[in-house]
């Protein structure tokens, strides 16, 4: 992977594949750029070049202790400034809560694709501490613990669910992104009420959702694209429970970047 330095120091590390238009993707909570992987191969194949990175605490990229979406922002900064200055950025989950906040905060967006952005508009939000809860079980050694807390607290699945998940090959691959959920909730925690500045984006806005997914996120991304001034609401039929379908979401975004093509 390629390597950018991020305003405070921390490396981020980022790839690339395909030529055209550059989409960069932005990853959702516990998971690395090896999991857009599918995504970016569509993009590819439209006729994109798509940038998959690792936010901060994950994969192949650094961290600083204590840090902020602020310095999230300034990732996505560092990866747009690394791979030409300017691109549309295609962010799901929480990914998309960190998109439409760096977009607000001035990182230059050709356009914003927000895939299911958990926002709660104040409805049903995780408590004030959960937070400072996840960074305690990480500094005690419990990173299983806290990812099983967020998932619970932080993202709202049923206990079930959450059983499954622990019990199944995949968690062990979750426990080193412990720290990332600190990250995440306190991204979410500050833009789950999206401020004046980011329902004003300058960039155009497509909210895309599945018809099926849970709930909340249906609610979150219709109101989403109600209250952003032009912004456009795209159901995804193959994107199922909060899982994007690559080649559906990349026939999405094409359509908007490369008409008649």
């Amino acid at each position: 992977m390629n390597t950018v330095t991020s305003a405070d120091g921390t490396p981020i590390g980022y790839d690339q594949t395909g030529d055209g238009p550059v989409v960069v993707i932005v990853n959702g909570a516990m998971s690395t750029a090896a999991d857009a992987a599918g995504l970016a191969t569509a993009l590819a194949d439209a006729g994109f070049r798509a940038v998959t990175w690792d936010r901060r605490a994950r994969g192949s990229s650094g961290d600083a202790r204590d840090s902020t979406p602020e310095r999230e922002v300034e990732d996505l900064a560092a990866v747009i400034d690394g791979v030409g200055g300017e691109a549309a950025v295609l962010g799901h989950s929480s990914g998309a809560v960190l998109t439409l906040f760096a977009a607000s905060r001035g990182v230059p967006v050709r356009a914003l694709f927000l895939s299911e952005p958990p926002l709660r508009f104040g409805v049903d939000e995780p408590a004030d501490d959960l937070a400072e809860r996840l960074q305690t079980l990480v500094d005690d050694g419990r990173a299983d613990e806290a990812i099983v807390t967020f998932q619970l607290e932080g993202v709202g699945l049923p206990r079930e669910m959450v059983d499954g998940i622990r019990a199944s090959d995949q968690f062990a691959a979750l426990v080193p992104l412990a720290q990332s959920t600190v990250y995440d909730t306190n991204l979410v925690g500050v833009a789950s009420t999206p401020s004046a500045e980011m329902l004003s984006v300058a960039a155009p806005v497509t909210v895309l959702r599945g018809a099926q997914t849970f709930p909340m996120l249906i609610t979150a991304a219709d109101r989403l694209a109600d209250e952003i001034d032009g912004a456009e609401l795209v159901v995804v039929p193959e994107s199922v429970m909060h899982r994007p379908d690559p080649a559906a979401t990349a026939r999405v975004v094409k359509e908007r970047l490369i008409p008649g093509r």
